[in-house]
């Protein structure tokens, strides 16, 4: 394999030096776009030498204006394929067809057309498709809590090479994060989450049940790193890049290894002794945010049971009360976004059965 070259450096220099040049010879007044947005490890800037097995290498997204793309999309197509080299730096630039998941890997060749990897999409075709509503719309508060987080990231992540249609700033900046009373309701609901398990890890233990205390610890240290990510106003990857993007945080420093002294703890009071003071150190963090009113940052014994907690649903209770617009207000479950309330692959990943949740929020 040659060396490795991050993958949005290297996709960027294929399309300066590669597709660029085709594309002047062959349409020289065509407009684009061209950018790697959306799916993939290096959009994240995550990828590393062991991600070039699959749907990594000389790709990239090509955006054309809706009358361009019915007239020239397949012809674009094939110029790509009769003109690419058939490596770039090393790589592949010819590519298997796609798996039923979508993956491609790459296919080294040296004669014939390339199967190459420059996708051609509308703004709009793109956008729905990977979002599955129009970017030149105005969402409502709801539209914004059932989209999955992983996606937002992903359309705000990467880089955008060349924009002659003129479409990414705006759309990229209103994606940049979720509207000021959406973001509230998450809060709310992110500490309603921690409320609900907090006083676990000392329950299960106190019967005896180490396992089960560790089992409640870690999903609470995931809820912390997750409410971290909403303090900081930072959408949170899924879960394989969870840790990793974490480490981007200007809270990790405090936190991690407070969450490490919890997850490494032999006893459950041990474990107990040290959430405890990891969910101090939020607290103190939201009242750094000035929503509320400062709240006491100190744990307590759970109701006269030897359990410390913070009483996550102060925060969530106080939060909720800067909330201003009236659909969000209106909101009966604390559940949260669609991240918040499942983390299944199955309905994070269907766009149709996200819009069919928006019920949850009636």
């Amino acid at each position: 394999m040659p060396k490795f070259i991050p993958g949005l450096k290297l996709c960027r220099l294929f399309y300066e030096q590669e597709v660029t040049p085709i594309l002047n010879k062959n349409f020289p007044r065509l407009r684009n776009s061209a950018a790697i947005i959306g799916w993939g490890s290096e959009v994240l800037g995550f990828d590393t030498p062991i991600s070039r097995d699959h749907h990594w290498g000389p790709r990239l997204l090509l955006f054309l204006s809706e009358k361009d793309y019915r007239r020239l999309k397949g012809q674009i197509s094939e110029a790509l394929s009769d003109q690419l080299p058939y490596e770039f730096m090393g790589y592949s630039t010819n590519y298997s067809e796609p798996e039923p998941n979508g993956v491609r890997h790459p296919v080294k060749t040296t004669r014939g057309r390339i199967n190459h990897m420059v996708n051609i999409y509308t703004v709009r075709s793109f956008f729905k498709a990977r979002l599955g509503f129009d970017p030149h719309k105005e969402f409502s508060g709801l539209d914004w809590l059932i989209f999955p987080q992983q996606r937002l990231l992903e359309l705000t992540s990467g880089e955008i090479y060349h924009d002659g249609l003129g479409e990414f700033e705006k759309i990229r900046t209103k994606l940049k994060y979720y509207p000021r009373d959406v973001w509230l309701y998450m809060l709310a609901a992110q500490w309603t989450r921690i409320s609900q398990e907090e006083a676990f890890v000392g329950r299960a233990g106190h019967v005896g049940d180490e396992l089960g205390s560790q089992v409640v610890a870690a999903r609470l240290i995931r809820e912390i790193i997750k409410l971290a990510f909403l303090m900081e106003r930072r959408y949170a990857p899924y879960s394989k890049w969870l840790g990793t993007a974490f480490h981007g945080l200007r809270i990790e420093k405090t936190l991690t290894p407070l969450l490490r002294q919890v997850w490494l703890a032999k006893t459950w009071k041990t474990r107990d002794r040290s959430i405890a003071k990891a969910y101090s150190v939020m607290a103190q963090q939201q009242n750094a945010l000035k929503i509320t009113k400062p709240l006491a940052t100190n744990t307590s014994d759970y109701y006269g049971r030897p359990y410390s907690v913070i009483h996550g649903e102060r925060f969530a209770k106080a939060i909720k009360q800067a909330i201003k617009d009236p659909n969000i207000k209106r909101i009966k479950t604390n559940v949260g976004s669609i991240d918040q309330f499942t983390d299944s692959t199955n309905v994070v990943e269907d766009l149709a059965l996200c819009k069919k949740l928006r019920a949850v929020y009636k």
